[in-house]
């Protein structure tokens, strides 16, 4: 081995203040009271009288590479006071080298097997200037290179943390070249930080408030847990009461809040959405060699957590548990709705054994129930006009399709349309997920009804039979949450025929209608002219800004049939940012505008009826009155503006010339039979 090498090493060992030996906060002399033992290829010590910090605990390392000397292991997992320590690979290497080279060495130096198990990287340096026997028993054991491979690297033995009950492990080292580019705290007591690094993606860090408690408070968290386990606490309260039990006053609510977490809560997943801007967490298989990623205002990137198998099973049950949907072996899919401990609603979709090597999971934060239109024209994603003329034509039970990929906020736009609906209107919602507003429409006085599918297993129904259900419900208007299978014929007959006589919505994944009707037909087995039904087609986008990840209405277009012939001609389309106008509407050439007209009714009139529409929704979303309660009592008093069927009051219907155009109000251009048969 070369000085230059020798020298490196050394000074590696200088340079990180280390001396002579590894770090010390024990004497060397001490003896060790951790108790060891091997679960598979893990080593695992229980550490009672030391933080388990490998590292600065000279005893503890000792007694892990004497181990090591007679087993090899892929992982050390330290157990210490609430809290445990997982190291891995080039930790794992190093010591376990010296644990080789000290079985290799047998009785040849005593003095350096006995410093070998106290400061391997001390004896590295000095075998290298070795040679004959003791030279190659280094390189044989792979202490020299395990030893030259952490050059350069500013920890030791680097080892993730997490808190026992947790069931997760946080990596804390940042990496080189990284670079902090935000900060913030979340209401949890953790922080998040997002790091930008060369040549990578930003990585996500949770600063988890669980491994930053005293001994003390970890202790009686701890304590709590075990009440709460052991059924000594029971309620809705438990975690306080478990927390007061085990304290000399008051539950401290820190304390309580963690527990909780753990308890009755998602765990760490409680903590990554309580940062506003995570909207997704995925976490996959296997989770062990996996970080969770999440979704940062429309960026995807790795965390420093990794879930630990059993933490994963655990996420599983509680799924099963607040779900009531099967999850293993036998039904290896899951798609579910679930709450956090603060209330936030996520949709869970899961997949395990045998279709992928493990549990995983994606999670998504739903939108909060209080959307309305209004909301939607305040925030920028739905332009006053175009919500104008999606109010009045749900409202007056045109049939809408509202697509648009994963995540573009279908099924926020479609809650949203519900409040459109007449009050009297009874509305049935048929889901597998639940996931639009049906409290909030019921709490405003709605007549609303929800169907939940499932696979037709056990005690659940397919859609298609829910829908025919829907159907004996009373009249009223159709809601479907996806159309994405043989419900589609079902629904599509019932409209051909009539068999329903109001409003029908639902969502479907698409980028248009053109795209959306290959899918419907093609896909999913429609017949053509069936689709013809369908009034508009709605589709909404998500799309990256300066500020983010945000989601807008892309196009409206409205479906024309012609004998065999379907087209689509659109009426509100994007320029620039926004969907503006095409000028079908007020050119006088929109079938569905004059299909919307009552009995008594001209096309005019339906032309007030959107511009009433736009100042009112401007007006509420102004005002800031968009909240369920407050839309419903201005809607209560809705009433757009008298229609006037002289024709010579008209709003006049121009050319891109100026000049005035007949409209032709011979025939409802799409021809659907509503009647009963």
């Amino acid at each position: 081995m070369s000085l230059d090498g020798t020298a490196r090493l050394r000074s590696v060992i200088d340079d990180l203040g280390l001396g002579s030996v590894f770090g010390s906060r024990t004497d060397t002399a001490s003896a060790c009271g951790c108790t060891l033992s091997f679960e598979d290829e893990t080593l695992v010590l229980d550490a009672a009288e030391c933080d388990g910090d490998l590292e600065n605990e000279t005893a503890c390392r000792r007694t892990a590479i004497e181990a090591l000397a007679d087993r090899e292991a892929a992982r050390i997992l330290v157990r210490s006071n609430g809290l445990e320590r997982r190291y891995d690979d080039r930790g794992v290497e190093l010591l376990g080298s010296a644990g080789r080279f000290i079985a290799l060495l047998g009785d040849r130096d005593e003095r350096l097997a006995d410093a070998a198990a106290r400061d391997p990287l001390s004896v590295a340096a000095e075998v290298r200037t070795r040679a004959g026997a003791i030279a190659d028993i280094g390189i044989e054991s792979g202490l020299i290179a395990a030893a030259t491979e952490l050059e350069g690297h500013e920890t030791i033995l680097p080892s993730t943390v997490g808190l026992t009950i947790g069931q997760y492990f946080l990596d804390r080292t940042i990496g080189d070249g990284a670079r902090l580019r935000d900060l913030q705290s979340l209401q949890t007591g953790s922080e998040a930080r997002i790091y930008s690094r060369p040549n990578d993606v930003p990585r996500y860090a949770l600063d988890v408030v669980d491994t930053a408690l005293s001994d003390r408070d970890r202790q009686r968290l701890l304590e709590g847990y075990e009440a709460i386990a052991e059924g000594v606490v029971e309620g809705d309260r438990a975690p306080s009461r478990a927390i007061e039990s085990v304290s000399d006053g008051p539950a401290d609510p820190l304390l309580t809040t963690i527990l909780t977490k753990h308890t009755s809560g998602y765990g760490i997943l409680e903590d990554l959405f309580a940062d506003p801007r995570v909207t997704d967490v995925y976490v996959t298989s296997p989770v062990a060699a996996n970080p969770i990623r999440v979704v940062v205002d429309g960026e995807s990137m790795p965390t420093n957590i990794r879930l630990t198998p059993s933490g994963a099973r655990a996420l599983a049950s509680r799924v099963r548990r607040t779900s009531g949907r099967a999850f293993s072996r036998a039904s290896p899919t899951v798609d579910a709705t679930a709450s956090l401990a603060n209330g936030t609603g996520i949709r869970v979709a899961g997949v395990t054994d045998p279709v992928a090597d493990g549990i995983a999971f994606a999670f998504r934060e739903q939108p909060a129930d209080e959307f309305t239109l209004p909301a939607l024209v305040a925030n920028g994603t739905v332009p006053p006009a175009v919500a104008a003329f999606l109010s009045v034509a749900v409202e007056r039970n045109a049939a809408t399709l509202i697509a648009g990929t994963r995540g573009s906020g279908k099924t926020t736009l479609l809650g949203t349309l519900l409040y459109e609906l007449t009050p009297d209107t009874r509305t049935v919602l048929i889901e597998d997920t639940p996931e639009l507003p049906v409290e909030p429409l019921q709490s405003v006085g709605r007549d609303v009804q929800a169907l939940r599918t499932g696979t037709g297993d056990g005690p659940e129904i397919t859609a298609a039979a829910a829908l025919r259900t829907a159907l004996r419900l009373g009249d009223g208007a159709l809601v479907v949450g996806e159309i994405r299978g043989e419900e589609a014929q079902v629904l599509y007959e019932a409209m051909r025929v009539g068999a329903n006589a109001n409003a029908v919505l639902g969502t479907i994944h698409g980028d248009g209608a053109d795209d959306v009707y290959e899918r419907v037909v093609s896909d999913l087995g429609v017949e053509p002219s069936s689709f013809g039904a369908t009034d508009i087609v709605v589709t909404v986008q998500a799309h990256r800004t300066a500020d983010g990840r945000n989601r807008r209405l892309a196009r409206v277009e409205e479906v024309v049939v012609n004998g065999d012939d379907i087209q689509f001609e659109p009426l509100y389309e994007l320029e620039g940012d926004r969907a503006v106008a095409t000028g079908r509407i007020d050119r006088g050439e929109s079938r569905i505008v004059n299909q919307l007209a009552g009995p008594t009714e001209e096309y005019a009139a339906v032309r007030r009826a959107i511009s009433s529409r736009t100042e009112l929704l401007s007006t509420l979303a102004n005002d800031g009155r968009t909240s369920p309660r407050a839309v419903a009592t201005a809607y209560a008093d809705r009433d757009d503006e008298p229609v006037d069927t002289d024709h010579g009051s008209e709003i006049p219907v121009t050319d891109q010339s100026g000049e005035t155009l007949p409209v032709d109000r011979s025939s409802k251009p799409l021809a659907i039979d509503w009647s009963d048969e």
